[in-house]
């Protein structure tokens, strides 16, 4: 199986058994982000507890890449510390902004998980907006939320 097929599969499969899916009752912040371009959408809710994304959920609408990504988004970040969900959201965003170019390193990797299975999609302007959908969605609830946290060079 190429790598192709399986970064398909992988995709294929998120979009027909999401994780995280459905809204919790209990949350500190609910975003909605509406990609214009498509139409696809999301609805998201999180919780931050001492520092860490204790709740996410989300119901959305559109294409297999957007709905799929939001999977993928959810389950990295769902009980992690936020300050490692920003992280991850930021070498996504590098992953998406690479045209198809991404020098990714075994730790990127690593970290990203089945989000690695997206870098065909960076090849494709118009499609990097559906995969982002998710990823921006939770960086706007965790800032809702009051999350301070640290920027890129880990300071306050």
């Amino acid at each position: 199986m190429s790598m192709d097929s399986m970064y398909q599969q992988i995709i294929l499969d998120h979009y027909k058994n999401p994780q995280h899916r459905g809204l919790p009752d209990d949350f500190d912040a609910e975003v909605h982000h509406v990609n214009p371009t498509c139409g696809d959408e999301v609805t998201l809710r999180l919780q931050v507890r001492d520092g860490a994304i204790t709740e996410l959920g989300w119901d959305g609408e559109g294409c297999s890449i957007s709905q799929a990504s939001t999977s993928v988004m959810s389950g990295l970040v769902a009980g992690k510390p936020v300050d490692d969900a920003m992280a991850l959201e930021r070498r996504f965003l590098e992953l998406m902004q690479s045209r198809g170019s991404a020098e990714l390193s075994e730790s990127d990797e690593d970290a990203l998980e089945d989000a690695v299975a997206f870098e065909g999609v960076s090849k494709y302007p118009a499609r990097v907006k559906c995969a982002l959908l998710g990823w921006m969605a939770m960086k706007s609830a965790v800032a809702e939320a009051g999350w301070a946290g640290t920027d890129e060079k880990g300071e306050k």
